[in-house]
Formats: structure tokens, sequence, C-alpha cells
């Protein structure tokens, strides 16, 4: 499987990377088992989980649900937790764990400790913040966002306290780098200059939404991508499932988020469904299945990506493990930009 830079580590991590946030809702322990042992088996070397999932829906009640699943895995293969990098993350304000208060420097340490005792693992490789404390313009709020309530120095302050902690973290064996999640171009750039002046750790990642109905990435955050050395872990590389055409003609299959969450989360419209009718169009002129596509595209970009898809069942994991090392023709390329240009914002 393709390797892709992680952050400016001089690492590498796998162009697919198992997401696990519907482990202990729609997927049972004994299927997320499965799914790490075919995904390591196919060359995934990357897992991400956070400390508020299962999802669909999120609940206090389920809160570390997943990464206990994982944890039990870890516990019955300890030998191989050296053969993926572990990604988990903290939840920040408004969220359902910790009451919903802010990500600090004591709450990164409270966070992990917790987060390693579910895991059952003596570190993680990469602690993300779920969110900034400032807020996001992430999960279709950019359409009303408004940045004026922000307090620039509070906001650097916070950096450095958070980035403090995770020094010492570091330095204690417990976590090996810090990434970032639904983060800005400014506030990512932030993180950066906050590490170099302070010579604390460097944000080596970032996960923000990314998909072929979801580019808000390709401008402003690309050119910091590439010129920070910031690896984007993107989430709904499939657009929450409207790319691999399931949702359309009004078709919401049992079990499936849409029979969860109807609004699919502010991405649902008519917008949506002419999008992917137009990508799922291209896939089929050029007899590519969508899923692979989808997830191919992405290792077309100009800044390194590794691409978090969640499977409900092992079943899809084996389809989307297709995907893997796929070369998109050109032709289908100048079609998906067309496409892009003709539905820029389906959501």
């Amino acid at each position: 499987m393709r390797q892709v830079p992680f952050g400016a580590t001089g690492q590498t991590v796998s162009e697919l990377c198992l997401g696990t946030m519907t482990w202990g809702t729609q997927t049972p322990a004994d299927d997320a088992h499965r799914q790490m042992d075919m995904a390591l088996a196919a060359g995934i070397d990357i897992v991400d989980t956070a400390e508020m999932y299962p999802v669909n829906p999120v609940r206090k009640e389920t809160i570390g649900g997943s990464e206990a699943i994982l944890g039990d895995w870890n516990a019955a293969n300890p030998a191989r937790r050296g053969d993926y990098l572990l990604a988990t993350k903290i939840s920040g304000e408004g969220g359902v764990a910790r009451e919903g208060a802010l990500i600090t420097g004591a709450a990164l340490r409270e966070s992990l400790e917790g987060s390693l005792k579910r895991l059952k693992t003596d570190y993680v490789d990469l602690y993300q913040l779920h969110w900034p404390n400032r807020g996001s313009f992430q999960f279709r709020k950019n359409w009303t966002y408004d940045p004026r309530g922000q307090n620039k120095a509070e906001t650097l302050a916070h950096m450095e306290d958070v980035l403090a902690e995770a020094d010492k973290l570091i330095a204690e064996g417990k976590m090996r780098h810090i990434g970032l999640s639904n983060e800005s171009a400014w506030g990512t750039a932030q993180w950066v200059r906050v590490s170099e002046d302070k010579g604390l750790p460097r944000v080596q990642t970032v996960q923000n939404e990314y998909s072929l109905l979801a580019r808000m990435y390709d401008t402003d955050m690309a050119e910091m991508s590439v010129n920070e050395e910031v690896t984007l872990l993107s989430f709904s590389p499939l657009a929450a499932g409207f790319l691999t055409g399931k949702y359309q003609n009004g078709a919401v299959p049992a079990g499936s988020r849409m029979s969860l969450v109807p609004e699919m989360g502010g991405r649902k419209s008519a917008r949506v469904f002419d999008a992917a009718a137009a990508y799922l169009e291209i896939a089929a002129r050029h007899g590519l299945d969508p899923v692979h596509m989808a997830l191919a595209w992405q290792q077309t970009r100009p800044f390194a990506i590794s691409a978090i898809f969640g499977a409900t069942t092992s079943a899809q994991l084996e389809h989307i493990l297709g995907a893997a090392d796929m070369v998109l023709p050109a032709e289908a390329l100048d079609e998906i930009t067309a496409a892009h240009k003709a539905h820029p914002m389906p959501y």
C-alpha cells in the first residue's frame, strides 16, 4: 500500500487509515477485531479513534466505547501494538466528554490517561485535539462563521499551555506526536509558530473533512499543508456514504448512517444528490468503482493525505481495500475537475 509523509517526522503512514467511530454502535466488537486483522494484513498502518466515539448517535454513556474495543484487541495481540500508529483525540467544548469542558494542558493529561487505560496500551502515537477551543467552521458552520469573538492573546496562551503539557507527556513516553482536528489555516499556522518559537512539540497532522463533495481544504489549508509539512487525515472521504451511491433515488438502507441520523449532520440536500450523481456517472463511464475512485482521487492532491474511512462491517472493509494503490486515468480526473466546478459546495 502506498505510503505518505507523516507530517515533518520523517516517518510515513499508509494512504488509508482505519476509522473506528462506529465501533460499539453499528459495528460489534467481534467484527471490529476482524477489521483490525484485515486492515493490518492489507498494509494499513494507522488507526484513528477518539474518546467521544462511538457516534450515530454520540451518547454520554457510550463515551470511550470505541477505544475500549480497540483496547481489547491490543490486549489480545500485544506483539502487534508496534505494527500500527494509534491515533486518538481529546474532546473539547460542547462535547459530551468531561462535561464539555475546554481543552487545557491539564485536561490533555487527564483525557490521555483515560484513553490509555481504555486502549490498554502505554502510549499513543498521535494525540489530537478534536476541535479548537475558539470554535470551528467545520460541520457546515462555514455558512455563518464569525471569528470576531476570538481573543488572539488567549488563543496563543492556550496553545503554549497545551504544547507544554504535550512536551511533558512525550518525555514520559505516553504520547509521541500531537495533531489537530477541525482546524483552520490560521489556527494551524499559529500552532506551528508557537511550537517553533517556544521549542515545543510540533503539530504533525490535521484531521478535517475532505472528499469530492467537501473541498474547503483545497486553498488556504492546502498551502499551509505543503509549506508547514502538516499531513491531512481526511475524514468522511466518501462524504458520509453519499459517494457510494447507496442513498441515491431516495434509498435509505437499513442500519445505514442516514437511517440513524436522517439529516446526515447537515449534509443532506437536493444539491448533494445532484453532485453525487455527477461523480457516480464519471465512475460508471470509466468502469471504476465509485468508492475506489473517491478514495484514489485523494492521492492525486498536491498535499499529503491519509484518508480515514469507516467500515460498518468487515465486508465493507474488504470492498474499500480495493482502492489501495489505484491510479485514476487522466480523463477521469479531468471530468472530476469539471464536476467540481459545476457542483462546488453541495453542503
